[in-house]
């Protein structure tokens, strides 16, 4: 009798603790601004860690989204997550961000999102992934690249924030 008791206790404190991993899992999803579906990609090691940048090798563009998520219907959703407050409405830079992971999902999945998301502190924008908004990233990308080939890829900016976490601030000779 004892024995039977304790397989019982022990059983429900196994329930009680898979259903509070699964009330945590999915308060942390949409903590994160992370839709349903499976996460599938992060680069945020909060699921599980991942080294691979995504790549479109017809306009060598690389970039490691911080989620993926397929949705039951095989869409893909880009996530990127800020950890700043919202601004009224999202930032030029942050939305062309949000427009290369949409291409890159394509690229990498064979799969068009419909949207993408830019997650803030404290809201989230889903962003359109239109033909519109993808041919303005393709201009932006080929004007990196004549910049670049040019050496006239100048500062466009006057954040010390900005510089400080800029990828080329070692290299740079225009930073603040």
């Amino acid at each position: 009798m004892i024995v039977d008791a304790l397989s019982v206790g022990i059983v429900l404190i196994l329930l009680a603790l898979i259903v509070w991993m699964w009330s945590h899992a999915n308060s942390l999803r949409d903590q994160l601004g992370v839709p349903k579906g499976n996460v599938i990609y992060t680069d945020t090691g909060t699921w599980f860690p991942n080294q691979d940048p995504l790549y479109a090798a017809d306009i060598q563009l690389t970039g490691k989204p911080d989620y993926l998520v397929e949705q039951e219907d095989g869409m893909v959703i880009p996530v990127e997550v800020k950890s700043t407050a919202a601004p009224a409405e999202p930032y030029e830079s942050h939305l062309y961000q949000v427009a290369a992971y949409c291409f890159l999902v394509e690229s990498t999945y064979g799969v068009r999102p419909e949207y993408g998301i830019l997650q803030y502190r404290d809201r989230a924008f889903a962003i359109d992934y239109t033909d519109e908004l993808e041919d303005e990233l393709l201009d932006i990308v080929e004007e990196m690249r004549v910049a670049i080939k040019n050496n006239r890829a100048d500062r466009d900016h006057e954040n010390w924030q900005v510089c400080q976490a800029c990828g080329m601030r070692p290299h740079c000779t225009q930073k603040l």
